[in-house]
């Protein structure tokens, strides 16, 4: 193993830990990190550049083979974590930037690290990437209006221009990634293996920023924020697997990684959002989010692997997605 494939392969590890180190760096000295908050919406940008590298036909596969499967996995997405952000948001008696925060975390699509855990899992990888592949796609159609339906109680929410800046941060850079992997396929290849890196930097660069852009608040409402984001997450997971499996007689094996879709979130998005349109404290909820997901996401796997049955046709790990 390289020297770069063992940084790497470290990153992808403790990236957990890191992001609660880098948290607990720029609490207590937040003015180093607060130089990053501005290039927030850059950061993630390259972060969704690195995605649409990866990207394949492959990875829309399932659209046309099972389309019913992936219809379900969007739906869900766009509709359970919104509605649990909401009900968080009315029930937990905080104020409305924080309000405004959890509604947004639940906007957003999917977390491309729903992937991994997938294949963790034990669960269906190929419907959980074109799952997560649609979601990121549409959101900025889709984000803006959600969070103006059930956001905009608690704060003015100019949807269009979330429209623009989702388009600017997600979308554009998405495309971008497509059309040089297809005009410079080879290069790409050999660049790919540090897109993982690079991502999981500029995730730990956010979360950093964040925390130091409201350092001086964030100690009188951590205990609400994290109690808030763990039960938004963990609701996320059990209610969706519920549906997909219940109601919509969905197998264990794509219930999982439906469930593995819905719950974990494209925080670094909502980070971005809501440093640009709302406040440090209503990015809070999609900071700790970007921790606590990568937290619960492997100890769900990990039981998930060891208690559920395997089924056949189970797809392979995911690239560097």
């Amino acid at each position: 193993m390289t020297l770069l494939e063992r940084i790497i392969k470290f990153f992808g590890d403790y990236f957990a830990a890191l992001v609660i180190l880098a948290a607990a760096l720029a609490f207590f000295n937040p003015a180093p990190f607060k130089v990053t908050a501005p290039y927030i919406p850059q950061l993630l940008g390259l972060v969704m550049l690195g995605m649409g590298l990866t990207l394949t036909r492959n990875d829309f596969a399932a659209v046309f083979e099972r389309p019913r499967d992936v219809f379900v996995g969007v739906l869900l997405q766009f509709l359970i974590m919104p509605i649990v952000g909401y009900i968080i948001a009315g029930t937990m008696g905080i104020n409305p930037e924080l309000a405004a925060g959890f509604i947004l975390v639940g906007c957003v699509p999917s977390g491309t690290a729903s992937n991994v855990m997938t294949y963790l899992a034990k669960g269906d990888v190929a419907l959980s990437v074109t799952v997560s592949s649609i979601t990121t796609l549409v959101a900025p159609f889709i984000t803006p209006y959600l969070f103006l339906a059930l956001g905009g109680q608690y704060i003015p929410v100019n949807a269009t221009a979330l429209l623009i800046d989702i388009l600017k941060i997600v979308l554009i850079p998405i495309i971008a990634g497509v059309v040089l992997r297809h005009l410079f396929g080879s290069v790409v290849q050999k660049l790919i293996k540090i897109v993982p890196l690079i991502s999981v930097v500029a995730i730990i660069a956010i979360v950093a920023a964040v925390v130091a852009a409201s350092a001086q608040r964030l100690a009188s409402m951590a205990g609400i924020v994290i109690i808030g984001v763990m039960l938004h997450n963990l609701l996320g997971y059990l209610i969706a697997y519920l549906v997909a499996n219940k109601l919509c007689g969905m197998s264990d094996y794509k219930s999982r990684a439906i469930s593995f879709e819905v719950g974990m979130q494209n925080s670094g998005l909502g980070a971005a959002l809501a440093m640009v349109h709302l406040s440090p404290v209503a990015a809070l909820p999609s900071a700790v989010f970007s921790v606590w997901h990568n937290i619960s996401g492997p100890m769900l796997a990990a039981w998930w692997s060891k208690r559920l049955p395997v089924e056949a046709g189970q797809a392979g790990m995911p690239s560097s997605r």
